[in-house]
Formats: C-alpha cells, structure tokens, sequence
C-alpha cells in the first residue's frame, strides 16, 4: 500500500517569526492612529511681563486667548500696563505637547506707547510660548516671548519681554 505524498502545512513552513510578524503587520494596520489634539480653553488671564530691551522694564500684563475649536489655531491679545501701555493681538498656530498643555508660535503687531515693555512705537510681533489647562479646574498657566521688530523711534532694535501668569478658562 502506497501512501500519497506528504504535504507540509504552508504555515508551518513559513516558521513562527514569519507568522508572528504577519499578524503584527496586520493588526498594525488596521489600528487607529491617536494624535492628541490642541488643549481646550480659552482663557482671560492675568500675570507679570519682563522687558528685556535697553532698559529692563517691569510690567503687569492682561492675557487674552480665543481656542479656535475645529482648528489648531488661537486668537491672542495681551496688554502690558507699566510705565508705559502697550498692547499685541496676535493669532498662533498651536501644537498640541499633551491633552493639558500646547506650545505655539504666532505673528501679530504689538501697539506700543512711550516706555512700554514692547518699545515705544507699532512694530511687527511674533510670539512664542506655552499653555497649560491645569486639569479639574478653570485655571490655565501661561508663559511666553514676544519679540517686537523696529520698535523703537530713535534706534532700529527690537523689543523682547517675557511674561508669565495665570487664566480663567471659559
């Protein structure tokens, strides 16, 4: 009696590495992906600002941020009130770090009066920094730069100030 010839199992031959990575392959590719998205809250808030130009100034500032919620974009204001007024609407683009905290970068224009933390005259901004939404709460943390371009009559430099506080989220 004559038996057929046996056949080996294709799954047996491909080995248990080809196998394991088939499955890893697979199952990859039909995962979805997780990106986390801007953090949440727009917020009024509150805080100091440090003038880094010539004279080193000190100044109160108000923070304003509108979280456009269908895009990673914001719409920003702060006003410093000092020895001088100024104030810089900018709109940032905003990359999101985690679910709480986002970093952007924004342009704008800073509005500067005599003796302002952003120089003493309208100059082109840009605007870096990062806000945090402090988990079950309303509050937000902000920190950023603001760098003004020409701002000043007398002399072409730029005005740099660094400010810090806190937000109400609404």
């Amino acid at each position: 009696m004559r038996f057929p010839p046996c056949r080996r199992d294709p799954l047996i031959s491909l080995g248990p590495t080809t196998i394991a990575l088939v499955i890893a392959t697979t199952t990859i590719g039909y995962a979805p992906s997780v990106t986390a998205q801007a953090a949440y809250g727009s917020y009024v808030g509150v805080g100091t600002s440090l003038g880094l130009s010539d004279d080193t100034g000190v100044a109160g500032v108000v923070a304003f941020r509108y979280n456009i919620l269908e895009l990673p974009i914001s719409l920003r204001a702060q006003a410093f009130i000092g020895d001088g007024f100024a104030i810089a609407p900018t709109v940032s683009y905003d990359i999101p770090l985690n679910w709480q905290t986002d970093f952007y970068v924004g342009a704008g224009v800073s509005f500067a009066g005599e003796d302002s933390v952003l120089g003493d005259q309208t100059a082109f901004a840009i605007q870096s920094g990062v806000d945090h939404m402090l988990p079950d709460n309303n509050l937000a943390i902000f920190g950023n730069a603001i760098v003004a371009f020409d701002a000043f009559r007398d002399r072409n430099a730029a005005a740099v100030s660094l400010q810090g506080g806190v937000g109400l989220q609404f």
